[in-house]
């Protein structure tokens, strides 16, 4: 005897507006990454969607409408995936090293990221600007929490931010030089992920020589070897 299949729930308006969004938004991102913002056109986006043409403007108001929706919506795409790479995190090393490698997995599952990020600056400048904002609000807030528990007491609050840009720059640097290619993001090679966490530990944790490398010694280490030495 046939059993009864369970019909799937039917999606609400709210549900099905939401997924054309997304649709749209997913399918600008892989027009862009192949032909730039300039040859991004309308009707490109929403063939590639699926969609049609008429549809988009439920939605956005116009061509430049969508390209500033798209990279913020993207960088939070971003920062959720990266805050689930380090759930259970336990110390800022541990956040950090994750969050690297989250980052450049993120690039390879969403390749068309960093050409709709470089381009934004002179094609969606709004887009640009809030990115930024959003992803520098997320990191500020990550340091200051480490901060306050003491695990860089060298710095100082207003270094922060010097931090945050710091360890932007040092992402995008090493994916053009270890993981752009022709065919795609690849994957960050290992002794780069540890060559990076080496400069984490020597850089930022200045004045905590129980979280620094284990060849690293304290000044105080040092100098009692030093005293006796001369004793």
């Amino acid at each position: 005897m046939a059993t009864k299949q369970t019909p799937k729930p039917r999606r609400t308006r709210a549900e099905k507006a939401a997924q054309t969004r997304a649709a749209l938004l997913h399918a600008a991102a892989e027009v862009i990454a192949e032909v730039g913002y300039g040859d991004a056109s309308i009707a490109r986006i929403t063939q590639r969607a699926g969609i049609a043409q008429g549809t988009f403007y439920l939605y956005f108001e116009n061509q430049q409408d969508l390209f500033d929706q798209l990279l913020p919506t993207l960088g939070q795409d971003l920062l959720d995936y990266l805050s689930r790479c380090v759930a259970g995190t336990k110390d800022i090393l541990e956040v950090e090293e994750a969050g690297f490698r989250g980052f450049f997995n993120y690039l390879i599952e969403n390749p068309a990221f960093f050409r709709v990020l470089n381009e934004a600056e002179i094609a969606a400048p709004r887009a640009y600007e809030r990115h930024f904002d959003l992803l520098r609000g997320h990191y500020m807030r990550a340091l200051e929490r480490s901060w306050k528990q003491g695990e860089f007491p060298d710095f100082e609050p207003r270094e922060l931010e010097v931090l945050v840009y710091t360890l932007f720059a040092a992402r995008s640097y090493l994916y053009l030089r270890y993981s752009k290619s022709e065919d795609g993001p690849q994957p960050i090679p290992e002794w780069v992920v540890q060559a990076f966490m080496k400069f984490v530990r020597g850089g930022i944790l200045q004045g905590r020589p129980d979280l620094t490398a284990p060849s690293i010694r304290s000044a105080k280490e040092q100098e009692t070897d030093d005293h006796a030495r001369e004793h």
